[in-house]
């Protein structure tokens, strides 16, 4: 979740030697984990000796068929949660098709989800609140109601009377949706905050970890989650693990990785994130240091990719990062074989850089510790296996090289060591040969606005057709030309 316009999800990245730890949740096993819940809509009608629906998609029912275990509130919540928006989502579908004996049938299997719901999560969590308590009576009262309206339109036949029902339905299902919606958050932020108390609470280690391994599980099920964890400022006790030494490093590296998922510039909020700035320094420190001191590549990628997202939520972190000598912690990285041997933690680490290269005085640092050959050598950044993920990956790292080059020559110095390293070449061939940047059409643009920008500094390093082709024409000009090179170009 941590990159400029193109990049991926901290949960997209492969994870070199998977830790037990990181409560990551393999598809199949998540998928067999599921099956438990579920049984084919078939089944059930032959075993209470009910006819078999003789429509083609009522194989697709699924009904649960007990709950996800006992004392769990959290899973209760996200598996019911599931079943009952797949439902939702379906009938939906169906009442835009007019098949009302299908919307009928799925209204009442739909209120039997939420009322299960809602007494399985009685039965396990604490008193519920007042605003709970009103707003389950409303979502049971809307799903009788479903249930009522779709059986009188099972009795209609009168086209112009079923179509003004049907705008009925839908609000109802559309009010439905918006209780089971507010429900949902309110039992899932309830339960999440009683996670981030436990850690707090804690002075077993152990506990500790596994706690903070499930706060990390739950950032996997998407952004809702990671804004409750916001919310109820979750990144607060991780900052308090972050920096407290006594935790092992790969507790500190889970912390850290759900730092990087709840700060993610894909995610749609961030007005939660308000309190991360008051221990922001000391987050910021604490990852540069795990950085430092990464025993693996793994524990490197995740405190990188926390610190790539923090650069775009909030400019100060850059300045904290220069003032921390952050450059040259991840330069050195770069030529530690152990933390940074894949395109992925080179993602992140030239996410930085871009970002930091904003700040006029990230220039003489990268030129001080010879950070100008790096980014040329992320410029030439190959996949070693040819997987989608692996060549998206590399794509991004040329990208942003690019960015970081073009953003870093407004300084003099910068762009005449670039040229020296024969950046421009580079640039160029990066431009005509589709081949070297995948045919991303990202790294073109970002190819075209650093060889103008170098251009403007040393244009003799230039050929008369490279100037003619690649700069002087308007930019949209120059990325036609180059985005329909044909490979023999020479």
């Amino acid at each position: 979740m941590m990159a400029l316009p193109g990049g991926r999800h901290l949960d997209s990245i492969p994870l070199p030697g998977q830790r037990p730890h990181l409560m990551q949740v393999d598809s199949v096993q998540r998928w067999m984990e599921d099956l438990k819940l579920m049984t084919e809509c078939e089944c059930m009608c032959v075993l209470q000796a009910k006819p078999i629906s003789l429509e083609e998609d009522a194989q697709g029912d699924l009904i649960l068929a007990g709950g996800p275990g006992p004392g769990d509130p959290l899973q209760l919540l996200l598996k019911r949660g599931w079943v009952i928006s797949t439902e939702l989502r379906r009938i939906g579908q169906k009442l835009a098709q007019d098949r009302w004996a299908r919307v009928h049938s799925m209204s009442v299997r739909l209120t039997c989800h939420a009322r299960s719901m809602v007494s399985e999560y009685s039965a396990v969590s604490r008193n519920s609140s007042q605003e709970m308590s009103q707003i389950e009576k409303l979502l049971m009262e809307k799903c009788s109601e479903l249930s009522a309206v779709t059986e009188r339109c099972l009795q209609v036949e009168n086209e112009h009377v079923l179509k003004s029902m049907k705008a009925c339905v839908s609000e109802t299902l559309s009010t439905l949706g918006e209780h089971f919606g507010q429900l949902l958050e309110l039992a899932l932020t309830r339960e999440v905050q009683a996670l981030v108390r436990k850690i707090d609470a804690s002075d077993n280690i152990y506990t500790t970890e596994s706690t903070t391994g499930n706060l990390f599980s739950l950032t996997q099920e998407g952004a809702p989650l990671c804004r409750i964890i916001a919310k109820v400022d979750g990144v607060l006790c991780l900052a308090d693990i972050l920096t407290d030494d006594s935790h092992s490093e790969a507790t500190r590296a889970e912390a850290a990785a759900v730092v990087a998922q709840v700060t993610s510039p894909h995610l749609p909020f961030t007005q939660h994130l308000s309190s991360f700035l008051e221990s922001m320094e000391e987050i910021v420190t604490a990852l540069v240091k795990l950085c430092q001191e990464a025993s693996s590549g793994e524990v490197f990628l995740l405190a990188s990719a926390a610190l790539a997202n923090i650069t775009f939520f909030d400019t100060m972190a850059c300045e904290m990062l220069l003032q921390l000598n952050a450059i040259r912690v991840l330069l050195e990285a770069c030529s530690d074989k152990q933390r940074v041997d894949t395109p992925y933690t080179r993602d992140q680490i030239v996410t930085i850089l871009a970002n930091m290269s904003v700040l006029e005085q990230c220039a003489s640092d990268i030129i001080q510790e010879n950070g100008v050959q790096l980014i040329m050598g992320m410029l030439s950044e190959k996949p070693r296996s040819g997987t989608p993920a692996e060549v998206a990956a590399c794509e991004r790292v040329q990208q942003k090289a690019a960015v970081t080059l073009a953003r870093l020559s407004r300084d003099p110095d910068v762009a005449r060591e670039a040229v020296r390293l024969s950046c421009m070449s580079r640039l160029i061939e990066l431009c005509r040969s589709p081949s070297e940047r995948n045919s991303s059409d990202a790294v073109l643009v970002a190819c075209l606005a650093a060889l103008r920008r170098l251009a403007g500094v040393c244009p003799e390093g230039l050929q008369d057709s490279d100037f003619q082709q690649l700069v002087q024409p308007r930019l949209v000009d120059s990325f036609l030309l180059c985005s329909n090179m044909e490979e023999s170009f020479v």
